[in-house]
């Protein structure tokens, strides 16, 4: 399979995944206003299908899927081309956001949702996947953090972070070894705070521990300050 990262994503191209023809059809109506342009597909093959010809900007993509399920999708999506991803998961549903955000999303809205809310979540989804204007390097032991281009290093090789593990990384770097609460994480992720708790910031961060690490548990960088929040390890 080849590897779409270095295939040049449209801008404004989203990709909405969901078997019910009403909502596909509600958050193509909301996401076209906004200003995008957007393909549906019904399935998961479908979805890959789309995927691989045309790499979207972002993905919108429902969990419960027909052919290959959501969590596959999101998964293959993630190793492929690094594509930013907002599920939408049953209300109420804890089980499936964790299965979606270990899986790689970014970011996810419950149904029923107030389409309003997708688009919110979904452009700042991309804000946050867009490089940033800050032009300083970081770094802590091997690790390297450049927000210029977007980029993470670990002993010389690149590490692919998603959005939001980016933003969690970054925001321990700036607090120079003290503790960022949940809450503190919370707030940068998502300023409006709606719809995101403690525990995904503990899946992002079990995310983050593994590609920097053999093993979650082994947090040469990323340090648990129990009850509180987390804090830059010396690496």
């Amino acid at each position: 399979m080849r590897d779409l990262k270095s295939v040049p994503s449209r801008q404004d191209l989203v990709l909405v995944v969901d078997d019910d023809p009403k909502i596909a059809d509600l958050v193509r109506l909301y996401l076209e206003r906004a200003g995008f342009q957007v393909v549906v597909a019904a399935d998961g093959l479908a979805a890959l299908k789309l995927m691989r010809e045309t790499p979207p900007a972002l993905m919108v993509l429902d969990l419960m899927l027909p052919h290959v399920d959501g969590t596959t999708v999101a998964r293959i999506a993630r190793e492929e081309a690094g594509i930013p991803i907002v599920m939408l998961t049953a209300l109420g549903s804890t089980r499936q956001r964790v299965s979606g955000l270990e899986a790689g999303a970014d970011d996810y809205v419950a149904k029923p949702f107030a389409p309003s809310e997708l688009v919110a979540r979904v452009r700042s989804v991309l804000r946050r996947a867009m490089p940033a204007r800050q032009s300083t390097r970081l770094q802590r032991g091997d690790l390297l953090l450049d927000p210029a281009v977007h980029t993470a290093e670990l002993g010389g090789r690149p590490v692919e972070l998603s959005p939001a593990e980016f933003e969690i990384l970054t925001a321990l770097f700036e607090a120079g070894g003290r503790v960022v609460t949940r809450e503190q994480l919370i707030d940068r992720l998502h300023p409006h705070g709606e719809g995101i708790d403690s525990r995904s910031i503990d899946v992002y961060v079990r995310r983050l521990r593994l590609k920097l690490s053999d093993s979650p548990s082994h947090a040469r960088f990323v340090v648990t300050a129990r009850g509180v929040g987390y804090r830059l390890g010396t690496g």
